[in-house]
Parts: C-alpha cells; structure tokens; sequence
C-alpha cells in the first residue's frame, strides 16, 4: 500500500479545499493520505476514499506531503529528518522558499508527485552540544537545549532575552576566537536556511549543495562586524559573555538558553532532511521569485 503523510498550517480554511482535492487524487492513483488526530480534528474530515484519519505519524511512508510556509515544511522536516522519507510542499505560506508547488499548480504538481517525477535534495543541518570540558551530562544540564531541539535544519538563532540588555557574545573557530561584539544576538544557520534569519540580518546567500555553515549577528553595536562562511568540518563555539542568560530558538522555536558565562557547540551535519522538488524548480529560480532579482 502506498501512504504518504499530510502536514498542514493553522489555517484550515485555506487548506481544506486543496486536501479535500488531494485526497481524490490520491484515491485514484491508489495512494491513501494519513492525517493524524490533530490533522484530522483541524479539517473536519470524515473517512472516505484515500484518506486514513487519526493516523499515527511513522516512518515508513513513501512521502510527507505539506500544505503550509515555511514553518509546516520545517516541521515536516524535522519530523522525517533522517529517516530518509522525502518532504514535497506545496506554498500556503508567505514567502514558501523551501515549496517545490504553488497552491494554483496543485493538481499538476501532485500528479507528478503521485507518479514519483520528482528530485531529491538532501539538506544538511546543525547539532548543537554542550562543551564537554566537565563531562557531558553536566555540560548539557548547563546549556538546557532540551534533546528534541539538538539538531536544526535551518537555523540556530542566539538572542538575548527580552526586556535584557544587549548582550556580550563571541564565537570560535576550533577554539580560536574570530568574532566578539555587543549585539541583540547570532544566528548560525545552514545553506537551506541562509534565506532566513541570516539574510534578515545582512548575512550572504548561500546556494543549496554548498557545504558549510553561516554565522551572522543581529543589530551588532558595531561597524566592523561582519558575516562568515565557515568550514563544514569546523566546530562553532558561542560563548556568552553576558551577565544574563541568552535564549536560544531552533528552526524558530524556543529550545532552551545559555546560562551568563556558558558556552555552545554547534557542527555541520550532513544529509538531516529531504526535499521532493519538481524537475526544474531550481534554487536559482526560487531565489529569483521569491526575492527578486539581484540586480538589475
């Protein structure tokens, strides 16, 4: 039997009418869509042909189908990561970066979806870790990243907290430090996520298949600080030189912080999470039309 899960957004009314397409062309291509109890709740649905309600999320799917931004195919994302199950989304978001389908090219995207025409990209992530230097179940007490929020696959942003004063933040290189400066935070973020909080923050694109990791700050009190590229195989330390303690957000969610004084590891990872992409959706294109050109 062929099964391929179904992620949506919080807006159900936006959503609804393109599952319930989804579910009939399913149905005639023999593939059933499972939608868990929260899935299910959201969208009303009642059992029909190619829909399994209330379903358990597993592993063993053919595919991860999003109807959502960027948010919902991070979170599918994170949900399949390395299992190898491919995630093909279709844009219900705002900018939808990470989408192979937008919502009026549906029918067509999903056809070829259901026939398997499409490509595969792997996307690398972050694991994060505590510096050992005391043992690492008394260095990962300290930093409390709780374990679900140890690895990204977009970004790791480091901010102060809110209502603080502006923090004191370096980071390292295989422990030389390169950078230090006063500022609301540091993001370290992955080529899938350098069109994210990075380039908010002025930091450089960076293209899919590249290997290697972005470290960029946000609103330095400085003139001189400036973006870096990092090596896939180098160790990022960031240090918190605050006397308050920093927060730290995975993937744009609430992971845990970095007490005043502490430290975190983040590493490149090879291979984290899978994308389906139609033939020709590019990342040059998507950079093109979602963020206009260059230059003119």
């Amino acid at each position: 039997m062929r099964e391929f899960t179904v992620f949506t957004h919080r807006r159900p009314a936006e959503t609804t009418p393109a599952l319930r397409e989804l579910a009939g062309l399913a149905a005639a291509a023999g593939v059933t869509l499972r939608l868990d109890a929260d899935e299910t709740r959201k969208h009303g649905l009642a059992t029909g042909p190619g829909l399994a309600l209330d379903a358990e999320v597993k592993d063993d799917v053919e595919l991860c189908v999003v109807l959502g931004g960027d948010g919902t195919i991070l979170r599918a994302l994170r949900v399949y990561r390395e299992t190898g199950v491919p995630v093909f989304a279709i844009n219900f978001g705002q900018v939808g970066f990470l989408a192979t389908v937008e919502p009026g090219e549906l029918a067509i995207g999903m056809r070829r979806a259901l026939d398997r025409e499409f490509e595969l990209l792997r996307l690398p992530g972050i694991r994060l870790d505590a510096p050992a230097e005391d043992g690492r179940a008394e260095a990962d007490a300290r930093t409390s990243i709780r374990p679900e929020w140890r690895v990204a696959v977009n970004d790791v942003a480091i901010h102060r907290k809110v209502g603080e004063r502006v923090a004191e933040i370096a980071y390292a290189l295989e422990d030389e430090v390169v950078g230090s400066v006063r500022a609301d935070g540091l993001v370290v973020a992955t080529p899938a996520g350098s069109t994210g909080y990075n380039l908010a923050n002025g930091g450089p694109v960076m293209a899919w298949g590249v290997e290697g990791l972005l470290v960029s700050f946000i609103a330095p009190h400085s003139l001189t600080a400036r973006a870096l590229v990092v090596a896939p195989g180098d160790r990022i330390t960031v240090h918190n030189r605050s006397h308050e303690p920093l927060d730290v957000a995975v993937d744009g969610r609430p992971a845990g912080e970095i007490p005043a004084g502490e430290s975190l590891d983040a590493r490149f990872l090879h291979d984290v999470g899978t994308i389906a992409q139609l033939p020709g959706s590019t990342f040059y294109r998507r950079l093109r039309e979602k963020f206009g050109r260059l230059a003119s």
